[in-house]
């Protein structure tokens, strides 16, 4: 690996994305043929002590407590954002204008004007050769890759339905501590943030149209909940006692919204260039979303299901080396089949195991770093682009709209 060219990683934020980007940036090159060498230059935190300890377990060079030195130190190019949301903006603009290049976790910012500012540093950047993408990582999923595939290749013919879920359940307990995450400012929305916007992105991307309206209910079922306690994974155990000091959560527990999706385009075809089935109405696929991280049992279930013309194909994550498709044509009576996505012709698999060797959460991360660096090194601009971003930030807005004005039909911008 010693004849690539370096690319020198400087990444913001260390707890739990910290730890997968930190994994994948390690692991990219060893299981793949990279055109470039990343190296883990500078990991920064704002707490000394933590970030030293967390670079030095996951083998950064170097510290920092302010991201501003990543910034302006010449031995970094690229900038990972793992950080709550409310800092995205600032520290992506930054960076691009530096010459750096950008990957941000999702969703891209707290607001649609931040996002909006963080798309044309984005496009500004590009036009120099800098590039930055957004982290919406079930795009690497094998499984979704492999549907994607095959929707382009026409195998569900027109889509009809889109059904999408994202179940977790780790908020359950009312006694569950406050965490950033529960706190607007920091996190710009609960449930349909955090988990909701993978689904807006991963149902967007596949079926290769954009939401155009929504009707929607957000719902805070925990109004307030322990400020200090054990902090556990995204959650833990909130203090208790009769003198607990308690938090507001100022976020959605839950979220549920129905969807329009664009039409066919003006000349008859579809939006990604293929033919419409013969008679078909294609007015565009209306969609079912939910997000909750209060549905007991489930640990994350994100799920998404089509259904075409010609077939239907349904994934979940927690089974996430399976997905399973429905042929109208070959197989009217036998119903979907299981597809075991490990074949060596299955997107990303031919790098890892052997057949019926199932991949993890932590490889679609690999994926994401894979993806990016050839990106970069080919020149050109990486998907999904913080335009795309920006256009599930819009969704997401539309959605709060919708929930705050009695579920009224609210349209999102182009």
């Amino acid at each position: 690996m010693s004849d690539r060219k370096p690319l020198r990683v400087g990444m913001v934020g260390y707890a739990f994305m910290g730890a997968a980007h930190s994994h994948a940036w390690r692991t990219a090159p060893r299981f793949f043929d990279l055109p470039l060498q990343p190296q883990l230059a500078a990991l920064a935190g704002r707490n000394a002590e933590g970030v030293s300890a967390v670079a030095d377990k996951f083998g950064w060079d170097s510290a920092e407590t302010d991201w501003r030195r990543l910034i302006e130190r010449d031995d970094i190019d690229l900038i990972d954002i793992c950080t709550p949301g409310n800092t995205h903006a600032e520290i992506a603009i930054a960076a691009l204008e530096a010459g750096k290049h950008v990957l941000c976790e999702k969703p891209l910012a707290n607001s649609v004007e931040e996002a909006e500012r963080m798309a044309a540093a984005a496009d500004a950047a590009a036009a120099r050769g800098v590039y930055s993408m957004c982290g919406f990582s079930y795009r690497r999923t094998p499984a979704l890759a492999l549907a994607k595939r095959m929707v382009d290749a026409g195998r569900l013919g027109q889509i009809r339905h889109v059904r999408a879920q994202y179940l977790q359940d780790w908020l359950s307990d009312a006694t569950a501590p406050l965490t950033w995450r529960l706190d607007k400012e920091k996190s710009g929305s609960g449930s349909l943030g955090d988990i909701g916007a993978h689904s807006i992105d991963a149902a967007q991307w596949i079926t290769g149209r954009r939401i155009t309206g929504v009707s929607a209910m957000l719902e805070t079922f925990v109004k307030e909940r322990p400020v200090g306690g054990e902090f556990v994974g995204l959650g833990g155990q909130g203090a208790t006692g009769e003198d607990v000091q308690l938090g507001t959560v100022t976020v959605d527990d839950a979220a549920i919204f129905s969807a329009r999706f664009e039409g066919s385009t003006s000349n008859g075809g579809t939006p990604d260039g293929g033919t419409p089935d013969a008679g078909a109405f294609d007015g565009g696929p209306i969609g079912v979303f939910e997000a909750t991280r209060f549905a007991l049992g489930r640990k994350n279930a994100m799920r998404l299901e089509l259904n075409g013309t010609r077939g239907s194909l349904a994934f979940d994550f927690e089974d996430m080396n399976t997905l399973s498709f429905y042929d109208a044509a070959e197989e009217p009576d036998a119903g979907f089949r299981r597809i075991q996505v490990t074949e060596p012709q299955h997107p990303y698999t031919g790098n890892w195991w052997p057949v019926g060797h199932g991949l993890g959460y932590e490889h679609v991360f690999t994926h994401q770093v894979v993806d990016f660096l050839t990106a970069i090194n080919e020149g050109r601009q990486p998907s999904p682009s913080f335009a795309d971003a920006l256009q599930v930030q819009k969704v997401l807005a539309a959605v709060e709209a919708s929930a705050s004005d009695d579920s009224r039909w609210q349209k999102v911008p182009s």
